[in-house]
């Protein structure tokens, strides 16, 4: 959660911005789900972006947690929240997180574009990012993450920007995109063309054997697992609620049948 909201600099005219939106979270998935890692393995091999789509809890950041940890690139992390709707903290911010990791990045047509952000002129800001992810780092490909887009979907600048950014992409930088909603349908439209890989809900689900591994690290069991998928339909956040709470109960009766035995012997 964040203390602060983005704030405007009166003394230099430039956004403040909150550091933790571009740092990648620390937390991590308790297990690997090869099958879904495998397939954004596909669409970074193709040179397609990604969108991850689903609703709450259905696993979308832990995926993309672990897949950044995985594919061997630096990674760019941009967290959105409803302010971002604002072209301009929205492009700051992530050039700011771009510019974690490729230093310099924007210097040299982005930052008076960004200054003067206007649908107008989204075009010309795309084209920007493109010419400049091509011109900067070359020896260090990049993941760019762009988590809970959904929050910005209703502004008029999303689709021009992205339906003109995501095609040109050069082959060393790749757009992994979380949402809780489907992508507006001009967006959805670069998938037909393959530019654009999406992972939907219904592939996010827990199956079976994803299911029992996960109880398994809780050092719960196989029956424990089918029971939970039975009741959770395989989301994520439910599942994993389950085996928490159940490895709980199996520790407090563990602890409560010691006791007894203590007692017993005494």
């Amino acid at each position: 959660m964040f203390l602060i909201d983005s704030c405007l600099d009166l003394t230099s005219g430039r956004l403040e911005l909150i550091t933790d939106k571009i740092a990648q979270p620390t937390r991590r998935p308790r297990i690997s789900r090869s099958r879904l890692l495998n397939s954004l393995e596909q669409s970074l091999g193709a040179g397609a972006s990604t969108i991850i789509s689903g609703r709450a809890g259905t696993g979308k950041s832990m995926l993309a947690l672990d897949f950044a940890d995985r594919c061997g690139r630096r990674v760019a992390w941009y967290k959105v929240d409803a302010p971002d709707s604002d072209p301009r903290i929205f492009f700051d911010y992530l050039v700011g997180s771009i510019r974690k990791q490729r230093p310099g990045f924007g210097a040299k047509l982005l930052t008076t574009l960004v200054e003067s952000a206007a649908v107008e002129r989204i075009d010309a800001l795309a084209e920007a990012f493109i010419y400049e992810l091509g011109d900067s780092d070359r020896q260090n490909a990049l993941l760019i993450v762009i988590e809970d887009l959904h929050l910005v979907c209703d502004s008029e600048w999303l689709v021009p920007f992205f339906t003109r950014l995501l095609p040109l992409l050069p082959a060393d930088v790749h757009v992994l995109i979380t949402s809780r909603s489907m992508p507006p349908a001009p967006l959805w439209r670069l998938r037909s063309k393959q530019s654009l890989v999406v992972i939907e809900e219904e592939a996010l689900a827990f199956t079976r054997p994803e299911a029992i591994a996960l109880f398994e690290s809780y050092g719960l069991s196989s029956e424990q697992a089918r029971i939970a998928m039975d009741h959770s339909h395989g989301r994520a956040a439910a599942l994993d609620e389950f085996a928490r709470f159940m490895s709980k109960s199996e520790l407090t009766t563990n602890d409560q049948s010691n006791e007894v035995g203590v007692a017993a012997r005494s």
